[in-house]
């Protein structure tokens, strides 16, 4: 199911590879992306709330979004 946010979304005239980077590089080349990006916060929510474990949602990295949730539960 597509969000309403998800069109409006910087990513949406982007490659998905662009989002599932395989080194660090990648992962700062789609968070440089999210920067801009004016539905950020829904992305991000929209992944920690589905449990997204890969690619980079809402300038958050997978590590970065697993911590979010530990500090959550905290």
């Amino acid at each position: 199911m597509i969000e309403s946010w998800m069109a409006y979304g910087r990513c949406a005239d982007e490659s998905p590879d662009v989002f599932f980077p395989s080194d660090g590089r990648g992962v700062e080349e789609a968070k440089s992306i999210c920067r801009q990006c004016l539905v950020q916060e829904d992305c991000l929510a929209y992944a920690l709330g589905h449990r997204i474990k890969y690619g980079v949602w809402g300038g958050r990295s997978e590590r970065q979004r697993r911590r979010i949730l530990r500090q959550a539960a905290a």
